[in-house]
C-alpha cells in the first residue's frame, strides 16, 4: 500500500538520525547513559547492585570507562541505524520495527527524569522528561508498526479460518455417508 512506503521511511527517519548521531558523536550520549546510570545507582541498593550480573553490575557500579560507555553508545547507534534503515526500504519490516522497539527501551531508561548526579535543575528534569516521552513515543510507534500485518490475515485467524473449514468439510462428508446408508 502507498501509505505504508510513505509512511515507514518518515516514521524510521528519527531512529536513522538517533544512530548516525551516536555514532559520530558518542560522547554527548555517553554522558546521557553515565547520567542515567548514576539515577539508577543512586536508587538500587549496593547490595542488590553487586548480585546483579556482570555487565549489569559493572555498570551501575560505575566501573565501566568512558570510552566503553562511547563503545557502547555506539554499538547501539548502530544497530539503530541498520534496523531504521531496513524499515525505512522496507526490508523485513516488522522485525526491524520490532528491533528498534527492542533498542528503544535503554533511551528510554536512561531518560528518566529522576536523580542522577546531584539535585537536576528544572531544565534538565525538563529536557529529561521531553526524551522520555520521545522515546516512549517512538517506542509505542514501533510496535505498532511490528505487528502491521499489512492487510494480511494473521496466524490466528489463518488457524481459526483452517479449523473451521476442517468442521464444515467433516460435516459434508457425514452428510453424504449418511445419504448413502439411508439411500
Amino acid at each position: 500500500m502507498l501509505l505504508r512506503r510513505l509512511a515507514r521511511p518518515m516514521f524510521a527517519s528519527w531512529f536513522v538520525s538517533q544512530g548516525l548521531d551516536a555514532l559520530r558523536h558518542p560522547g554527548a550520549h555517553a554522558q546521557v547513559v553515565r547520567d542515567g546510570l548514576d539515577s539508577v545507582r543512586s536508587r538500587v541498593p549496593a547490595a542488590a547492585r553487586s548480585s546483579a550480573p556482570a555487565p549489569l553490575g559493572k555498570a551501575l557500579d560505575g566501573g565501566l570507562s568512558d570510552r566503553q560507555l562511547a563503545t557502547a553508545v555506539q554499538a547501539h547507534g548502530a544497530a539503530m541505524l541498520v534496523a531504521g534503515t531496513m524499515l525505512a526500504v522496507g526490508r523485513a519490516p516488522r522485525t526491524a520495527a520490532l528491533a528498534l522497539a527492542g533498542l528503544t527501551v535503554p533511551l528510554v531508561l536512561v531518560n528518566l527524569p529522576i536523580g542522577g548526579r546531584g539535585v537536576l535543575t528544572a531544565a534538565e528534569k525538563k529536557a529529561r522528561k521531553e526524551r522520555l516521552v520521545r522515546a516512549l513515543s517512538f517506542a509505542g510507534g514501533a510496535v505498532l508498526a511490528g505487528v502491521d500485518l499489512e492487510g494480511r490475515p494473521g496466524v490466528t485467524w489463518r488457524v481459526q479460518h483452517a479449523r473451521t473449514d476442517r468442521a464444515a468439510l467433516r460435516a459434508a462428508r457425514a452428510t453424504e455417508a449418511a445419504k448413502h446408508v439411508d439411500g
